[in-house]
């Protein structure tokens, strides 16, 4: 380390304390600390220090506290660059500083509010996070008036999110998904169709729609019990009417836009769409005529048209491995089956007494249910047991269709070809990536601490915030991270009607070595965000004179100055 007067041209000079250091052949120097407003003898003593006239370890320089940082320095920094706190109010508004804190905290460690606010506050804090935003102290109760300010934003931050992202004639994704809830004080709670697999408890549903790349741009939650399709007519007047949008491609799957929704709601206000047929639907076009099987003995993509779906173009795909694997599948659940069906069979038998077809009836179904397996048996059912065999006629009906499905769209060739079409549909497995950061090992929506509907719908749109933050981070930093992807290839998504990037060649490379091009170590995005939260930042005081605090921040290592370049984030700003 050393002191550095850069001149200015009509002001006294600028003392810097900086640090140079060698990586490989290169010389790489950075600012620790402005000294500008030091008096020059705190300086002269300072100077002194370094050159080695005082001993520079305990008694020199006491380090009072070190605080993990560079993990916060990464996430607000990405959110300032992309100016996403300048859309939620005025750079003054505290509430405004709070609510970025509850998105950066929603990253780094998902917690309640009541944690969250002993993470934030200086003199329980667990980052730099509450000193870097200068909040001092942090009551909970702040950050529930915050989280309330924040909900009563939504409306015109979504706006600004689909300005930016989106434009007549672009693709949008659209998919649902829900959360359980564990207490009962919530009216938006209610029981319905659980994709958490937890039959019986109070949940919510809630809405995303993402542009053609993945981006999140708007949430919506809805009561639990609320079917999919009847999220669908408040999506379109959001584009229609608060998003301005004239033309727009809705991509959304075969049970979110039905035939009865393209009718009703999309036809009428001018919106094209992107979706699939359910099995049912495929069944009939093959038993009909419209969909010859023997077509795809040479190749896997044709394009047909049936009556039953005027104006649209059906294209029917078939992939070798999808059938494959449902076929593995199909056989693992009829011996599973046969299994239990089996040990049921003999339990029967050695009753005393017989049980009766009422009680033998109830036993069996709720036994062949567990595995959807019913259609696939014939069952013959007596007061003192039953006997049971595969369907095969059944099997083989379903199984000539296996590795089949048909993608339906309103849009005409010449606007999109058809392998363009098959890989716009497949781009809602990016909505699906955003609902795993969403419910899962990222952003963690759940459990939900809160009662109060308006609140519910201000924490959920808090985690969509949270994780446009993080998109952004994950395309920034796939060099580095496992899940790397093709950028000529997101880019042309971010502005055409074309599927999100493929995995680039070098992916998978990545994965067998575990190591970067540059010989890095690679990491997931949070165990990488565990390794810059070691990047600290610590407050210190000089033995000399009466030097104030001093703050001084790590030095990076490789990784993490890898990691800080491809964000363009500087860990050394600390305000």
């Amino acid at each position: 380390m050393y002191i550095e007067s850069v001149p200015n041209r009509r002001s006294p000079p600028t003392v810097l304390l900086r640090e140079s250091y060698r990586e490989g052949r290169k010389v790489i120097k950075r600012t620790l600390l402005n000294l500008s407003t030091w008096p020059p003898g705190l300086v002269d003593g300072l100077r002194s220090l370094l050159k080695g006239a005082v001993a520079v370890g305990a008694e020199g320089l006491t380090i009072q506290r070190s605080l993990p940082h560079g993990h916060v320095a990464a996430v607000l920094g990405v959110l300032r660059g992309i100016g996403l706190d300048r859309l939620l109010g005025r750079p003054t508004a505290r509430l405004r500083d709070l609510v970025v804190a509850l998105i950066v905290s929603r990253i780094i460690e998902p917690a309640s509010k009541l944690a969250t606010a002993r993470d934030l506050d200086q003199a329980t804090a667990t980052s730099s996070l509450g000193q870097v935003l200068g909040l001092g102290t942090v009551a909970e109760v702040e950050l529930y008036a915050a989280l309330d300010w924040l909900g009563e934003r939504q409306p015109v931050i979504e706006t600004a999110l689909a300005k930016r992202h989106l434009q007549d004639g672009t693709l949008v994704l659209y998919d649902v998904s829900s959360s359980y809830f564990e207490g009962r004080c919530c009216e938006l709670a209610q029981i319905g169709y659980s994709r958490d697999g937890k039959r019986g408890t109070l949940q919510i549903v809630y809405g995303l729609l993402c542009a053609a790349d993945g981006c999140p741009l708007a949430i919506e939650v809805f009561d639990g019990n609320t079917a999919d399709p009847a999220t669908l007519a408040t999506q379109v007047t959001k584009l229609k009417q608060r998003f301005g949008l004239s033309r727009v491609v809705l991509v959304g799957d075969r049970g979110m836009i039905t035939s009865a929704r393209i009718r009703e709601d999309l036809q009428p206000n001018g919106l094209d769409w992107i979706s699939s047929l359910r099995g049912p639907a495929i069944r009939d076009l093959a038993d009909g005529g419209a969909l010859q099987l023997s077509l795809f003995d040479e190749r896997d993509m044709a394009e047909i048209s049936a009556p039953d779906y005027p104006g649209e173009r059906l294209i029917v795909c078939r992939n070798p491995l999808l059938a494959a694997e449902r076929a593995r599948k199909r056989q693992d659940l009829l011996a599973a089956t046969e299994r239990d069906l089996a040990r049921l069979e003999v339990g029967f038998k050695r009753r005393r007494a017989p049980a009766g077809i009422a009680a033998i009836g109830l036993a069996v179904g709720a036994l062949i249910d567990k595995y959807k397996m019913a259609k696939h048996f014939q069952l013959d059912i007596t007061a003192r047991g039953f006997s049971f065999r595969r369907n095969a006629d059944a099997i083989a009906a379903e199984a000539r269709l296996d590795g089949f499905y048909v993608i339906r769209t309103s849009l005409p060739a010449e606007q999109l070809d058809a392998p363009a079409a098959v890989r716009a549909y497949k781009s809602l497995s990016q909505v699906e990536r955003a609902f795993r950061s969403l419910k899962t090992v990222d952003l963690q929506i759940r459990p939900i601490h809160h009662w109060l509907g308006p609140r519910v719908r201000a924490h959920v749109f808090l985690c969509m915030l949270a994780y446009y933050v993080e998109w952004h981070m994950r395309v920034r930093l796939q060099p580095i991270l496992f899940d790397d992807a093709d950028r000529a290839t997101a880019e042309a998504a971010r502005t055409s009607i074309v599927a999100p990037a493929e995995p680039s060649p070098t992916a998978a490379a990545k994965r067998g070595r575990k190591r970067t091009q540059d010989g890095l170590p690679a990491h997931s995005f949070h165990s990488l965000l565990r390794d810059l939260a070691t990047c600290t930042l610590n407050q210190a005081t000089l033995a000399i004179g009466k030097a104030g605090p001093v703050v001084l921040v790590a030095r990076p290592t490789p990784v993490q100055a890898r990691a800080f370049e491809l964000l363009a984030v500087n860990p050394n700003r600390t305000q």
